[in-house]
Order: C-alpha cells, then structure tokens, then sequence
C-alpha cells in the first residue's frame, strides 16, 4: 500500500521524535557517558547511521534534547509569574519531566569540562532577569542573585537529585504528584517569604 505524500512527509518527525525519547531515556539511565548511540538505535528501533544523518552523533542528540526542554520551558514557565510562583513550576516541570532533570544531573556529576556555551548564556540572561527582580523587590537586596539562582536550580531538582531524602522526609515517592505539588506550594511559600523579609 502506497502512503499519501504527507504521510511520508512526516515519517521522518516521528522517528526523529522517537530517537530523541530513547536518547533521553538512555541518557538519564546512564548519563551521557555511559550511553551508547547503539544502546539508543536499538531502543528507537532505528539504525545507527540514521542517528549519524539527523543529529550528527551523541553530541548533537544532547544539544537537540536540549533545544526541546528549552522550548518545552517556554511553555511552562511564565517569567511574568512571581519568582514563587516561577520556581514552583519548575518543581512541577521536573516531577513530570524526571528524565531532563536526571540527564542535567548526570552531565554535571560526568563532565569536568566547561559548561556548554549556549548554557552558559542562558543561564546569564536568567541571571539578569534574577537582578531585575531584586532591584524591584521581589527579594532583599542583601541576597547574591547568583546564589539564589543556584539555590532556585537546587530546590527545583531536589526530588531527582535527593529522592532518598524526599522518601525519608515525606515517605513519599519522589516522582509522585503529591509529593510534586506539596514541595512546589512549600517553594512558593518559601520565595514568598523572602519578600517579606
């Protein structure tokens, strides 16, 4: 049976989506060195050199993860919101999308080298905006925004990166709802107070 012209079309987005799924499945499972571009192929039920042609290889995999969680973060994250209310999504964003946090995770505690550029400016223009909050008093000017921002990175992966912690505190499974929502509204509270202070 011959496909219509648009069903061809998209037959490459969907196994590029599919790569993509079983490279983050991998890379959160064993973490950007241990994953192996055969270990994905077999999971995406694709060949090797059909990875090479769309991404380039491993490298291009994780840039192309990367590109999707920032779009994904474009439409959950309401940079309008109170910083509360910003970090409490992220908190949700990372209890529903486990495997992002794990693969950021794995690639800290793997790669000694310097943070990828593109990372690095993001995390630069949050800074300015965190600066930005400051100055309208969102928080009190005593606080470093640097720190805080590693702190707001810290709490919103805290259930990936300390889930025994979570299980121990709570008796909760860190990758529950309820566990999502308690800690995103003790976040929020939390950022709330520093108004205040």
């Amino acid at each position: 049976m011959r496909r219509a012209p648009e069903e061809k079309q998209r037959d490459p987005e969907r196994t590029k989506a599919r790569i993509l799924q079983a490279a983050l499945e991998e890379f959160a499972a064993k973490g950007f060195a241990g994953a192996r571009v055969s270990e994905i192929a077999t999971r995406a039920g694709v060949n090797k050199q059909l990875i090479s042609y769309y991404f380039g290889g491993k490298e291009g995999l994780y840039q192309a993860l990367t590109a999707r969680w920032q779009a994904e973060e474009s439409g959950f994250a309401d940079r309008s919101a109170s910083l509360g209310a910003l970090a409490a999504e992220y908190v949700r964003a990372n209890a529903a999308r486990r495997d992002y946090g794990r693969l950021m995770l794995w690639r800290s505690l793997t790669d000694d080298g310097p943070p990828d550029p593109s990372f690095v400016e993001d995390v630069r223009r949050d800074l300015e905006l965190l600066r930005e909050r400051q100055r309208d008093g969102e928080f009190p000017a005593d606080l470093d925004p640097a720190a805080v921002l590693v702190a707001l990175f810290s709490m919103a992966a805290a259930g990936i990166a300390f889930p025994q912690l979570v299980q121990a505190v709570w008796g909760w499974d860190p990758a529950s709802p309820e566990f999502a929502e308690h800690y995103a509204r003790e976040v929020e509270k939390l950022m709330g107070h520093l108004r205040g202070s």
